[in-house]
């Protein structure tokens, strides 16, 4: 069984998402502690050709608070109209649209679960049918921490292969998994340069931009084009 887990973000770059294609179970690491000027709450999108920062507001936000304890602010009805006016003009945006919408929009006030519920939009309009989980619902040794943490949670769902994105190479050890009978992989995401606006391509944007300018036929192949090492 493949298993990754990942801290949950503000509408990812693609390769997110090829990470939760390429698993059976996607941990959503919510019990972790919130990083200040991380990507948690924020991306990057186009507007007039330029490249332009979201920031969702927070409340209570700080580093000494676990992600699932901390709750969104109230600048989403703004943001969605940055949206908007961003990519009105774009191919796709009549399809993609309504589903960014109802992802920003969502009711839900808690960060980790607003974020949880966000990227399960995104995956059911890219056909991924990964199984998920909230790590702070997995019983487990919570003073545990970083790799020794990782390798409870792979345990709990008798995992035979951790996936993780390429900055982990960092982080963990090939050794140490397989004391423990798992394969340690990471992704090697592929961004696949596609037609945006008359400028050059501008990669490692949000999945809105992908979504935007190319079909959701193209947007379901472009997840699943990633490489195993």
């Amino acid at each position: 069984m493949k298993l990754a887990i990942m801290q949950p973000y503000y509408f990812p770059y693609i390769g997110y998402f090829q990470l939760i294609q390429a698993v059976d179970v996607f941990v959503v690491y919510d019990d972790v502690n919130y990083i200040n000027r991380g990507w948690i709450n924020r991306n990057y999108v186009l507007s007039n050709e330029q490249k332009i920062r979201l920031t969702l507001q927070l409340e209570g936000a700080s580093q000494n608070r676990l992600i699932n304890e901390i709750q969104i602010g109230c600048n989403n009805d703004k943001l969605l109209k940055t949206i908007q006016l961003g990519y009105a003009k774009a191919p796709y945006f009549e399809m993609a649209f309504p589903v960014i919408k109802e992802a920003l929009l969502n009711v839900e006030t808690n960060l980790a679960k607003y974020l949880t519920n966000g990227l399960e939009n995104i995956c059911h309009y890219l056909d991924i049918n990964t199984q998920w989980y909230l790590s702070s619902a997995i019983e487990k040794n919570n003073a545990l921490r970083g790799q020794e943490k990782i390798l409870a949670i792979c345990k709990y769902f008798n995992a035979t292969q951790y996936i993780n994105m390429p900055g982990g190479k960092l982080l963990y050890d090939h050794k140490k998994f397989a004391e423990h009978n798992i394969q340690l992989s990471f992704i090697t995401p592929e961004i696949v340069p596609y037609q945006q606006t008359k400028g050059e391509f501008v990669p490692y944007l949000s999945i809105i931009d992908v979504m935007m300018y190319n079909s959701q036929q193209k947007c379901q192949q472009m997840v699943r084009e990633f490489e195993l090492v």
